[in-house]
């Protein structure tokens, strides 16, 4: 039952084209006692490029499914130690400074992907 964030190739790449027309300032208010990890006196920042929208791991399969018109042979074991139950990108600052939120929901992009890689392999 645990999720993770989809992000298709093409959302991540319009997000880094967006933030490289923007180049990043220092951040006058940082300060040492209240650091904000995301920013620095130095003139870098750091965005999270992700859809935001956690999909279930069984949603994810089912989408590879459909687009290939086949059922997977599952083996479904518990969380591992160490294992996350769920996961996302936090976009608030992309979307507050360069109005942009990746949106390819995980059923196109799954099918976009494979007819990608049949063509290329010619499969």
């Amino acid at each position: 039952k645990h999720r993770r964030d989809f992000t298709y190739v093409d959302d991540i790449v319009e997000g880094v084209i967006r933030v490289l027309d923007k180049p990043a300032a220092p951040n006058p208010n940082w300060s040492g006692d209240n650091p904000d990890s995301g920013t620095s006196t130095a003139p870098w920042r750091v965005y999270n490029i992700g859809n935001n929208s956690p999909v279930e791991l069984l949603d994810y399969i089912g989408a590879i499914e459909e687009a290939l018109g086949i059922k997977a042979a599952k083996e479904l074991l518990p969380l591992q130690p160490g294992d996350v139950p769920d996961t996302y990108a936090d976009v608030d600052d992309l979307v507050k400074e360069f109005n942009y939120k990746p949106s390819m929901s995980v059923n196109q992009g799954v099918s976009n992907f494979i007819e990608w890689y049949k063509k290329y392999h010619k499969l």
